[in-house]
């Protein structure tokens, strides 16, 4: 029977719930994976999928057979999260947690191929790193981006890093996929991201995810600083405040 449900999908709902699958998958799928949920005769789920592509809905991964959030649906995503009041409650809780670091605090989005910061509240230090909102940074060379890169299938991650360029950025980032590989592992098991003088030279990150309730990352929360000010040991030390605003901010966009 192709998976199909005993209660139909209203006509008007099928659009939706399929945005609703490819966002919560958090990776690239195909019409087949996401069709086990809704159970549509296959003629439909393929005419929705074009629809959803030619509207730019949704893009082809890299590979064409999969399917992720194109520029229309991650706009519509960072509207939604740029609303007056979760901003307002967002900035609070950026501004505590900058002041107990006493370092520039950041929120990233995951977007196609980088991080792009969509909230940010500066350090009042002189001496600082210039990344303002709106701002686009590779996946590879970032504690956000590679924090991220930490919630991907063993597949989306595969097909990203065999697509991508390890150019170096600064003397400390990753050019070797093995040793690249191996530094996600790690923040996969530790649950958070480190950035050390690898995206710019003399400057350190510390990364933490933004899940949602099902665990799916949603954003990251991050800090940076020059090494002039900080060293890592000092700015792992702030890793509880960061995990505690991280938690504050999951409840305010699931509130």
């Amino acid at each position: 029977m192709d998976g199909q449900r005993s209660d139909p999908i209203p006509t008007n709902l099928r659009l939706l719930l399929l945005l609703e699958e490819v966002a919560r998958s958090g990776e690239p799928i195909t019409p087949t994976e996401i069709n086990l949920t809704l159970g549509l005769p296959k003629p439909t789920i393929h005419r929705l999928f074009s629809t959803l592509l030619d509207e730019g809905f949704l893009q082809r991964d890299i590979g064409g057979r999969a399917y992720l959030p194109g520029p229309r649906l991650r706009s519509l995503a960072g509207g939604v999260l740029s609303s007056s009041h979760i901003r307002a409650s967002r900035q609070t809780v950026l501004k505590r947690l900058s002041a107990e670091i006493g370092e520039t605090c950041n929120i990233a989005l995951p977007d196609n191929e980088s991080m792009v910061y969509l909230e940010r509240v500066e350090t009042e230090w002189p001496l600082r790193i210039q990344l303002p909102t709106g701002t686009r940074v590779p996946f590879y060379c970032t504690a956000s981006g590679k924090m991220y890169l930490s919630s991907l299938s063993r597949r989306a991650l595969d097909s990203y890093l065999s697509s991508t360029p390890l150019t170096a950025r600064a003397p400390g980032t990753f050019t070797d996929r093995v040793q690249l590989e191996a530094e996600i592992d790690r923040i996969r098991a530790e649950g958070y991201a480190t950035d050390r003088g690898e995206f710019m030279p003399d400057m350190i990150a510390v990364a933490v995810p933004i899940n949602e309730e099902n665990g799916r990352i949603l954003a990251t929360l991050s800090f940076h600083a020059p090494t002039q000010r900080l060293d890592m040991e000092r700015a792992l030390s702030f890793l509880p405040n960061l995990q505690a605003a991280a938690r504050e901010l999951a409840a305010i966009v699931s509130g």
